[in-house]
């Protein structure tokens, strides 16, 4: 097999078109660095393992349905313990920092990444990157800054015990305050040799750089990341941790809308969901709950008033039913929204914009469209549940996976790699290099079947044009070459 580097990629390729996506080492900078035996192989856990150690040259692949004259396509390292280790237990000094917004899960993720270093490979000193109280410099926060701000706990078995039973983080956290050097310098400071970054997208970007910068000071410090964002928007991993158990949350929520629809007459639920600009939590509710007459998402556009618009569906739903429930995500209809009401180009600490609250501006258009021009009389219940569902612990799967993601993390960082990324690809744990999972967000693809699955599930109007569908073909959206069936089912569905 051949390898390239180009700006700090680190690409193998194999005959047949393999093409492996590969993790930095610390050996790609730091030469003769000693590696020693991994102390797992004398650990009670893991005498029962068939094969204690995934193999150099295991590796998982992007995607399992090919063509069979297609070429093997891109793979990725396989997550799980080397036979060799790059860190002595006593010398390292691990930290731990969350970032962003808050998700189920955060607190068993920690756990599992102390639980794991301390259990598996004798490590005896964690630091948690910590949210200082009582002081109103803006340093003294969570998340990145955190690290300059020099705020820290010691993490041990004992004290991260029973966290995951309860909804937040610990740690705290914060948007924004990345400060590369001043954060590099402060791990360099504190002699800090591993750091288990946890945020999305925008965490994970930050945490590239850190490892640059580490890497361009060549110090043996390994960085990991671990992708969080409650909105399912990471490319290339099955899904991110705390999404399910956000589903479940939204759809108890659904649930109540439907039970207040029901019980008054020409009854309206209006639910607003996350999703900034992927409605994957509003798609996955609305297939989960049943109840659902309607869902709006940011991929999919729609109108409100002429034939074929939303205003048209609803008195035609209240007609046949007495009662619907609309679900919307909170990034859908935006540039509705910004005709109607002045535009606000605010944006967060992370750099987001922040978006008008299209749940509450939904409620009122309907309530102006039918006092105005209709004779239905309209009962409508909007509901937000968004910080409830942020906040609650994680459920029994999403806890599972926490555990794989913390585990597979901490067996990669002990083996010497770095510059990555844990994730689940096609159900196998894997290693992905920083570069790919910031290179693009995770979108509902409206010409794909699930969408359509859910249109035949809610028989709402697509609200797509034929120049819609030639647009979203045009940008890669198609998840095949056999997508025409998928576009007529859509069709089908909006007559």
């Amino acid at each position: 097999m051949g390898s390239s580097v180009d700006s700090m990629r680190k690409v193998i390729t194999g005959p047949g078109g393999y093409v492996l996506e590969d993790v930095p080492h610390l050996t790609d900078y730091i030469p003769d660095l000693p590696a020693y035996p991994n102390p797992l192989q004398d650990n009670p856990a893991y005498s029962v393992v068939k094969q204690y150690f995934v193999d150099v040259d295991d590796t998982v692949p992007q995607k399992i349905v090919v063509h069979k004259d297609g070429p093997r396509g891109v793979h990725f390292r396989r997550a799980g313990p080397r036979q060799k280790v790059y860190f002595e237990s006593e010398e390292v000094m691990a930290a731990i920092v969350t970032c962003g917004g808050l998700c189920p899960g955060l607190n068993t993720v920690i756990r599992e990444i102390v639980c794991s270093l301390y259990q598996m490979y004798g490590v005896k000193k964690v630091l948690g990157i910590d949210m200082k109280e009582g002081n109103e410099n803006e340093e003294n926060m969570g998340g990145y800054r955190g690290f300059y701000a020099r705020n820290t706990i010691n993490l041990t078995p004992k004290n991260v015990n029973d966290i995951h039973k309860r909804g937040g983080t610990i740690l705290g956290t914060s948007r924004g305050g990345h400060d590369t050097k001043k954060i590099v310098d402060n791990i360099q400071d504190r002699g800090i040799n591993q750091v288990y970054i946890i945020g999305g997208d925008g965490t994970q970007r930050g945490a590239s750089l850190i490892y640059e910068e580490i890497r361009r000071r060549g110090l043996k410090v390994a960085v990991a990341g671990i992708p969080k964002t409650i909105d399912n928007d990471i490319p290339i991993i099955d899904k991110s941790f705390g999404f399910d158990t956000a589903v479940e949350e939204a759809q108890r929520a659904i649930n109540a809308a439907h039970v207040e629809s029901e019980s008054q007459e020409n009854g309206i639920g209006v639910v607003k969901l996350m999703g900034r600009y992927s409605g994957f939590i509003a798609m996955y509710a609305t297939l989960a709950s049943r109840d659902v007459d309607c869902c709006l998402i940011p991929e999919s556009p729609f109108y409100l008033e002429g034939p074929g618009g939303l205003f048209e569906f609803i008195e035609k739903r209240l007609k046949e039913n007495g009662h619907m429930v609309i679900v919307i995500a909170e990034g859908a209809g935006q540039e509705l929204v910004s005709e109607s009401m002045q535009s606000m180009d605010k944006k967060d600490a992370s750099g987001n914009k922040l978006l008008q609250d299209v749940g509450l501006w939904m409620s009122q258009e309907i309530k102006d469209f039918f006092a105005k021009h209709s004779t239905l009389k309209i009962n409508l219940k909007y509901i937000d549940p968004t910080y409830m569902v942020r906040a609650v612990p994680s459920n029994a799967s999403d806890n599972v996976y926490c555990t794989l993601l913390a585990q597979s993390c901490v067996h990669g960082v002990m083996a010497g790699y770095t510059g990555f990324t844990s994730g689940l690809v096609n159900g196998r744990q894997t290693y992905i290099p920083f570069y790919k999972i910031i290179e693009k967000q995770n979108k509902v693809v409206i010409t794909d079947r699930m969408w359509a699955r859910l249109l035949s599930s809610t028989n709402q109007p697509s609200f797509l044009t034929a120049k819609d569908v030639i647009e979203d073909k045009k940008d890669g959206s198609c998840s095949d070459d056999n997508m025409n069936k998928e576009i007529n089912c859509i069709y089908h569905n909006a007559l």
